[in-house]
Order: C-alpha cells, then sequence, then structure tokens
C-alpha cells in the first residue's frame, strides 16, 4: 500500500502575514526585506507576494532591483516575531492530524497521514480541513500538495498555487506531471535543468517514459536512480524530527565561478536568510558562525568567529560573515563555492533538530 504524505507549503508567507495585520494592502504589491532607501539598496528581497511577482519581483533578488522594477510597492522589514507565532500556530493544526512530521522551514511541513486517511480521497478531503482551519484560525492561506512521496506532494503543491490542493497517486503520476518543465523536480537549478534538456529530458513526461537503464547511460548512475526513483515514487524512510546534530549549515555552487563579490554577498544574505528560518522554527541558539568559500581550483578555506553566548540574530550573524569575508576580496581568483554554518547549538527543544528538505536534495 502506497503511503500518503501531505506537503503543506504557506503561500508567500512573510507577506501574507503582513497583509493579514494590514487589510489596506490587500490587492497591492508588497515586498518583505531590506528596506530599498533607508538601507541604500542593500540587501535582497526575502518574500514577494503574488502581485509584486508580477512585476518579476522574487526571493533572493537584490532590493534595489526589486525597487527599480516596482517602485510603487509597499516594502517592510521583516517581523520574525510574528512570522515565527503564526508558524507555531499552523504546526500546531498539521502535528495531531499526523503520524510522522518532518518540518522544511517556518513556512512548510511534511506529514504523513498514511494510518489516518484509508484512501486518496480520504486525504483530499483532510487537505480540505486543514486548508480551512489554516485560514480560519491563522488568517492567511496555504497550497497542500498529496502524493505517495515527499518530492511528488512537494511538486503536487507547485501545481494550483495559491490556496490549492493538487494530488498526485502512484496511478496518475504521469497524467499529472507529465507536461510539467524538469526544474519541478525539488533539486534541480538552473544549471542542471539545462544539462537535462541537453540530453533530451524536458519534461517530467520524457523522465516517465524513459527506462532506468537509458537514463544511466544518459546521466550516469547517481542521477539517474535519483531521478527514476522520484517521477515514479519510489522512497525509502520515514518522516520523523531528527536530534542531536551538533550544526546547522548551508553552502551553494555557483553555475559560473564569480568574482563580483556584490554577488557573493548577496548569495550569503540569502543562505544566512535560509538558515535562521530553520533556527528560528526550531528554537535554535549558536554560538560559532562559520564562513566557507572555495575558489576556482577548489582551494578551500573556512573561516569562525564566536559571540560571548549563545544567540540567534540574523543580522549580527550577517556581520560575522561580512567581516570574515573582507579578507578575501584581496585575491584576485575566482569563487566556486560559499557557505555559512551555524554550530555549539543551544536551547534546543524537542524536535528542534529535525532536518529541512533542503538537506535531503543535490543542490
Amino acid at each position: 500500500m502506497a503511503r500518503i504524505i501531505l506537503h503543506v507549503d504557506l503561500d508567500c508567507f512573510y507577506a501574507s502575514v503582513e497583509k493579514r495585520d494590514n487589510p489596506a494592502y490587500a490587492g497591492k504589491p508588497l515586498v518583505v526585506g531590506a528596506d530599498p532607501s533607508g538601507g541604500a539598496g542593500r540587501g535582497v528581497v526575502l518574500t514577494a507576494s503574488y502581485e509584486a511577482r508580477k512585476f518579476g519581483i522574487k526571493s533572493g533578488m537584490p532590493i534595489s532591483r526589486a525597487y527599480r522594477a516596482c517602485p510603487t510597492a509597499i516594502y517592510m522589514r521583516p517581523s520574525f516575531p510574528k512570522y515565527l507565532d503564526a508558524s507555531r500556530q499552523v504546526m500546531a493544526i498539521l502535528k495531531p492530524v499526523s503520524t510522522g512530521f518532518q518540518s522544511g522551514g517556518l513556512d512548510e511541513a511534511y506529514i504523513d497521514v498514511t494510518e489516518k486517511c484509508p484512501t486518496f480521497d480520504a486525504a483530499y478531503a483532510l487537505a480540505e480541513a486543514i486548508r480551512k482551519e489554516v485560514r480560519e484560525r491563522v488568517g492567511i492561506t496555504c497550497s497542500i500538495g498529496i502524493g505517495p512521496t515527499r518530492s511528488l506532494a512537494k511538486i503536487a503543491t507547485d501545481i494550483h498555487k495559491p490556496d490549492g490542493i493538487t494530488t498526485i497517486t502512484p496511478e496518475t503520476i504521469e497524467q499529472v506531471t507529465g507536461h510539467l518543465d524538469i526544474d519541478a523536480i525539488p533539486g534541480i537549478g538552473k544549471k542542471t535543468r539545462q544539462h537535462y534538456i541537453d540530453k533530451g529530458v524536458k519534461t517530467l513526461g520524457d523522465l516517465y517514459r524513459m527506462s532506468l537503464p537509458g537514463l544511466v547511460f544518459l546521466l550516469g548512475p547517481r542521477a539517474a536512480r535519483w531521478l527514476h526513483d522520484t517521477i515514479h515514487g519510489i522512497e525509502t524512510g520515514t518522516l520523523r524530527e531528527h536530534r542531536g546534530r551538533k550544526s546547522i549549515s548551508k553552502e551553494r555552487t555557483f553555475s559560473k565561478d564569480v568574482a563580483d563579490y556584490a554577488t557573493i554577498t548577496t548569495k550569503l544574505q540569502e543562505l544566512n536568510k535560509r538558515l535562521h528560518d530553520n533556527a528560528r522554527s526550531r528554537r535554535i541558539r549558536y554560538q560559532t558562525v562559520t564562513l566557507k568559500i572555495r575558489f576556482e581550483g577548489f582551494e578551500t578555506f573556512s573561516r569562525s568567529m564566536s559571540a560571548a553566548r549563545a544567540i540567534q540574530d540574523e543580522g549580527r550573524a550577517f556581520a560575522m560573515v561580512t567581516s570574515m569575508l573582507e579578507p578575501f576580496k584581496h585575491d584576485k581568483r575566482r569563487v566556486r563555492l560559499v557557505g555559512i554554518k551555524l554550530s555549539n547549538l543551544e536551547g534546543t527543544t524537542r524536535g528542534c533538530q529535525q532536518r529541512a528538505i533542503d538537506d535531503f536534495v543535490p543542490s
């Protein structure tokens, strides 16, 4: 019997909370992130409302570029305590109806409802009840994907956003997903997408119809097995809350080696934001911040700074990162990879060490 996994994703989460608390903003483009004027145009977009996305504004974009795209949008600094409270309210709705739970940060979670729902139709009814309760109790909307695995549930979520529910059963995988671009699979970025397209794998339908040996011939054994299992709904393991980790980290490889330190700083700010989303959702404090930088030629350096006591401060952590980055700006080599690690963790509570979904998919 197939498992039934629900992926619950809070729509434009930060922006939705701000619109909930400011009804006058309804229907208007709203951007949560750095102040484009007071911050001299530095920093990045954390979340953009759907109205703002129509102007091409998206998460991770430099705030100065967002402002040029839509100077009339409402720009707001983030209010993390408010977002954390809303997130906790949603998670309190989800946990009692699941036998397995895994957070993906403040704004998403996976729940296993196999034991609660004997059929996918029953899971759809549960998803409708969850969506209604989130709207009534928390005042925001969510999109829900239903599938036999985490990956397929997440793919389903994106099909009918915002405020939608989509089901993918083992029997309807090709029917529901076949038209989607290959990058609908979590973890496939621009560079990997183009590589697969060059090999003739453009859509999930192309992928579904290829045999495993054929994929191995085109893409190699590791990528082939991962893609084959993902599209065919094959997944091992259970949703659970992992404990006992000594650090949390994020790192990304640039599609092309980079010499522009403004680009490098923007990427580090994005990684820092995502790390702190996880830290806030898990109630993690940390004492040590580590910067990792890899140059062309794969020479890699790490630098660490520690606070006097455990903290959870996104701005202070980023100040540490930029301070550690400064000496490397004199190096003329291009940068291949950057990363941030938070360690010497303290103040965690039961369940706070669960791994986010990004820890399970390739970059």
